[in-house]
């Protein structure tokens, strides 16, 4: 046994033995984003034949293969964190988001789904780990390949190299939609980093280029009128698993017997199944259809000071040094509850708003992000609440369904009282009380033989993008102005895209005017219109709803639930 290991090791460390090692494992990534993604002919042999070469002529360059490893170290890192995606759903690119969500997501976050994804991590560690290994002891054992046989395999690299440069050519003239930035990896990826530095420093010179916006806002509304707005924003949150959308339990009980106060919106898109995207959308003017605006206006916030309300912005969530952030600094008060480090549940947010109802201002907006159905599920309500059970599975493996299921709906459950709690708070006050809530996104929970799971795929599916939306009013709210009600009913069964809607609707409800306010994009106006709706792509770009590759899954999805799919 132990010659054998001995001569496993001397093969190991043999220079050529190496450079194949190398170059299979660097082509994993290639092999399966070809099946994954369907590629036609010509896209899958630029795929294959291109970065092979360059992999491959770069280990040639020097006779210490094992140095010539190292120098591929970004490729190597690129493909294990590919790979790792890959495992997770089973297609899509590393994109722009991806790499956002890493740099915005909180440590505690990434150690949760981190010690999920064993599976996937085992894997990268088998591929990768013993190559450098095999590397560093190469370059220790000074083991080093004929000169002959390096300036050989520069020659046929160069080549296959050429051939590849044709391919991708060809496969740009006539495969239809093939960008080579966007489709042929590893390049796809190292413009995606390029591309996420791009928009870091646009976030970050954001005070910079909105220092001088106006909403030039005013209100229509009485001075003297005690009105409290709020904008309640829930995470991971699908609307297939809300009473009101047809899911066989009764995950929102407190909100379903407020149904007289209750207008719900049933076939509401999200733009975007990212947090880091979606819900700045929601707290400011921009859409899939103009996102760009994002880096140069302020938030709804904003919006709301202008016009002379009392503003607050209470989170769930720790700071990321996103837009959620720097929007949500704009308001009079900002609380972050997980500021002191601890984790809290979202229920707890109920002493910060009982407060702020209770100050005696007479305008008030509150903006209120919940931390609602986030992974890990069962870690966002007490054990003592649990009415689905089994819970207590957590970790990411289809097996795990239900368990995970019951722990989803559970989270549901504990955001329904949160919501008609903060409401019924407001209410108190006597004043006229409007809530809009809605959810980032939704999720995927091992739905259907796709075995999705979690969210943020550069390619999403019909579960992390239909959203609740609905909006609660007092009855002082709805005799003082009827025409919103009005129109929020005759509006309730149209085709909504959520991020587009929210900041115009909030206006509407509150009264307020401004030359940015769309009316044809308020669901609280008369003018509302059902337009073509939009997703925002890993590249910032508006794509139509008809034209995104939904599975045949996902439309089933759209038509049992009857969404417009235009």
């Amino acid at each position: 046994m132990k010659d054998i290991l001995r001569n496993i090791g001397k093969m190991a460390l043999s220079p050529r033995v190496l450079y194949v090692w190398t170059l299979v494992v660097l082509m994993v990534p290639n092999v399966w984003l070809i099946i994954s993604e369907q590629m036609t002919m010509l896209p899958a042999l630029a795929q294959i034949i291109l970065p092979a070469a360059f992999y491959g002529l770069v280990l040639a360059l020097s006779r210490t293969t094992g140095k010539m490893v190292w120098w591929l170290f970004l490729f190597i890192f690129i493909a294990a964190f590919q790979v790792v995606l890959l495992f997770l759903w089973g297609n899509s690119l590393l994109g722009v988001d991806m790499f956002i969500n890493v740099l915005t997501t909180n440590p505690s976050e990434a150690l949760e789904l981190l010690g999920n994804l064993l599976s996937g991590i085992a894997t990268i560690v088998v591929l990768y780990v013993p190559i450098l290994i095999a590397s560093v002891l190469q370059i220790k054992g000074r083991r080093q390949m004929a000169t002959s046989t390096t300036k050989r395999l520069r020659v046929l690299n160069a080549i296959v190299l050429a051939v590849g440069l044709l391919t991708c050519v060809g496969a740009s003239k006539l495969a239809q939609g093939y960008r080579v930035l966007c489709d042929l990896y590893p390049l796809n990826v190292i413009y995606n980093i390029k591309l996420t530095a791009d928009r870091l420093y646009d976030s970050a010179h954001y005070k910079e280029t909105s220092a001088n916006f106006s909403f030039q806002s005013k209100s229509t509304h009485p001075n003297d009128s005690v009105e409290i707005m709020i904008l309640a924003i829930g995470e991971t949150e699908r609307a297939d698993h809300f009473q009101h959308y047809g899911y066989h339990r009764a995950t929102t009980p407190r909100l379903a017997a407020d149904s007289a106060n209750i207008i719900w919106f049933d076939d509401v898109l999200s733009q975007s199944n990212t947090t880091h995207k979606s819900v700045p959308m929601l707290l400011s003017a921009a859409s899939a259809e103009d996102y760009d605006r994002i880096y140069r206006e302020k938030g709804i916030i904003t919006a709301f000071k202008e016009a002379g309300y009392h503003t607050s912005f209470i989170s769930n969530q720790r700071r990321n040094h996103s837009f959620i952030d720097t929007f949500g600094e704009e308001a009079d008060e900002v609380c972050f509850i997980k500021d002191d480090s601890k984790e809290h549940y979202d229920a707890e947010i109920l002493e910060h708003t009982k407060r702020l109802f209770s100050s005696g201002k007479r305008k008030i907006f509150l903006v209120v992000h919940l931390y609602g159905s986030h992974f890990v599920y069962k870690e966002r309500y007490l054990s003592e609440n649990a009415t689905f059970l089994p819970d207590d599975a957590t970790a990411a493996r289809a097996s795990n369904k239900e368990s995970l299921m019951n722990a989803y709906d559970n989270s549901i459950l504990g955001e329904d009282m949160v919501l008609d709690s903060i409401f019924h708070q407001a209410w108190a006050t006597n004043g006229r009380i409007a809530m809009l809530y809605t959810a980032d996104h939704g999720e995927n929970i091992y739905d259907d033989s796709r075995e999705l799971f979690l969210h943020a795929s550069p390619r999403p599916s019909y579960y992390d993008i239909h959203v609740p939306f609905f909006v609660m009013t007092s009855p002082s709210y709805r005799s003082a102005y009827p025409e919103n009600i009005s129109a929020l009913q005759s509006n309730r069964l149209k085709p909504v895209s959520s991020n587009a809607s929210v900041f115009h609707t909030m206006l509407s409800l509150a009264g307020i005017s401004t030359p940015i306010l769309k009316n044809s994009w308020s669901v609280a106006s008369p003018e509302y219109k059902c337009d073509a709706r939009f997703y925002l792509n890993d590249h910032n770009e508006p794509i139509s709803i008809k034209k995104l590759k939904f599975s045949d899954e996902d439309l089933e999805m759209f038509k049992k639930h009857r969404i417009t799919y235009r």
